[in-house]
């Protein structure tokens, strides 16, 4: 392990919390932290209407406008994520993240005193500029990861961004307890907290360089990325490094930037987008967000109650924190394409087990409480790889020419197949019942094939080799 991590010094690590907690915090926390609070808030909403208008709402227009508070969230990830690469170039990937902390400080502050203005209108805004900053963060905050780190500590440094979001998701599960901040005079302090993640990278991130990559390559200016990287490896020893850049600046000097057209036209640059878009659609069509929706409704259906089931999701978010961490130590062992194999496999055959658990749990009273082991088990298997290497796998496959354009479209892709599951699963549901699950093992199955037919392994190789071993195969 010793050998793994030579090269993780003070500073790097400064810069990789700077960048990790700022935005990958943001991420985690406010997809956790509508769940707790959401009949809390639904009451509100329905109170709200009726001090304006004098009229209670119905049932259902109250869940729509719920719906629309929890969903938002994605259309704004979507907006975010098609600007990345805008951002990223114009701003560098610093810039655009220490910028990015605006939106988080208006959407928190919005729903921070949505309360206090009686409005839920503003309780939506406040979501929708939640998602634009997080949208942006999942593309910004792992390509600067994959940027100021070594080749040998790429894949572990990028998982960090995964651990982050489960770290603080597990926070918001958490925090919004009963007991806590969970409480009908209290939950809009909890939604309003995502300002403090926004605080702590306005203060930190400043006293860390910009991508010695970006530096170099966008801007061309030499000396500064080689002041850049002497600080992040904390020794004047950086000549290999700057070589490998300087050669990946005169291969870029002969390429044009990367336009959305050559992406889909260029074999060799289409092969990796590709995949890259495989990978984010095997995150989020493997049905982790429904089987996290879903969870709380099997823990009740097992017979335990309501504050139990609070707990017993608790033990999941705490079971995904320690799996990602097991991931980040072993990434660069096991490498990409196996932890994510065994992550898809895992998950299609635990889905399918789920299925029949759920079809029969009124035939033995055992067979609920199975069902949990599974949803921990399905959890596990979605930390090992599914859940972390998808957002820096796309760092890692392109270029700095190509990187900013592929990870918008990348990201993108992610926030509207989370939004398309968000919005579809529960009319599905109603539908299918409890073979729901069986699309999302159909899912599992086509990914795991794609994933040992298509995807190489790309751990311990520099950006220039992977670039190179997919223009031979587009030959």
């Amino acid at each position: 392990m010793a050998s793994n991590l030579q090269g993780l010094n003070g500073r790097l690590a400064f810069a990789i919390a700077a960048a990790a907690l700022g935005s990958a915090f943001q991420h985690g926390y406010n997809i956790g932290v509508v769940n707790s609070p959401g009949e809390l808030i639904r009451t509100w909403i329905n109170d709200s209407h009726y001090n304006r208008t004098g009229e209670a709402l119905s049932s259902p227009a109250v869940t729509l406008i719920w719906s629309w508070a929890v969903s938002v969230f994605c259309i704004g990830g979507i907006i975010g994520g098609s600007l990345t690469g805008i951002l990223a170039e114009r701003m560098g990937r610093k810039g655009a993240l220490l910028f990015n902390n605006v939106f988080a400080i208006i959407g928190g502050l919005l729903e921070a005193f949505t309360k206090t203005a009686n409005s839920y209108e503003m309780l939506i805004a406040g979501r929708l500029f939640i998602g634009i900053n997080c949208g942006l963060n999942g593309g910004l905050a792992p390509m600067y990861l994959s940027e100021i780190s070594p080749v040998h500590l790429r894949g572990a440094v990028g998982t960090v961004y995964q651990l982050v979001v489960t770290i603080s998701i597990l926070v918001s599960q958490i925090l919004g307890m009963e007991s806590l901040l969970g409480t009908p005079t209290l939950w809009p302090i909890l939604l309003g907290l995502t300002i403090v993640p926004a605080a702590y990278q306005l203060i930190a991130l400043p006293f860390c360089p910009e991508s010695p990559k970006y530096t170099l390559l966008n801007k061309g200016k030499e000396i500064e990325s080689q002041r850049a990287l002497t600080w992040l490896r904390g020794t004047l020893e950086v000549h290999d490094e700057m070589d490998e850049m300087r050669a990946e600046f005169e291969a870029m000097k002969l390429v044009p930037k990367t336009t959305l057209k050559e992406m889909l036209t260029n074999p060799s640059l289409r092969a990796p987008m590709n995949i890259a878009v495989m990978m984010m659609l095997a995150q989020q069509l493997s049905g982790i967000n429904a089987v996290m929706y879903f969870s709380t409704d099997i823990f009740m259906s097992a017979g335990l109650t309501a504050e139990t089931s609070q707990y017993a999701t608790l033990g999941m978010g705490g079971m995904n924190v320690l799996m990602t961490v097991v991931s980040l130590a072993i990434i660069e062992k096991a490498g990409r394409k196996t932890l994510m194999l065994i992550g898809l496999v895992g998950m299609m055959f635990d889905v399918i087990l789920l299925t029949v658990c759920l079809a029969l749990k009124d035939v033995a009273a055992w067979l609920a409480y199975f069902s949990i082991v599974l949803i921990i088990v399905y959890v596990v298997f979605f930390a090992t790889g599914p859940g972390s290497i998808p957002w820096f796998l796309v760092t890692e496959l392109f270029n700095s020419s190509a990187r900013p354009m592929a990870t918008a479209i990348a990201v993108t892709v992610n926030w509207v197949a989370n939004f398309i599951v968000g919005l579809g699963f529960l009319p599905i549901q109603e539908l299918l019942g409890p073979y729901v699950f069986i699309i999302f093992a159909v899912f599992l199955a086509f990914f795991s094939w794609f994933t040992w037919k298509k995807v190489p392994e790309t751990k311990n190789k520099t950006i220039e080799e992977i670039s190179a071993m997919f223009r031979q195969q587009s030959y």
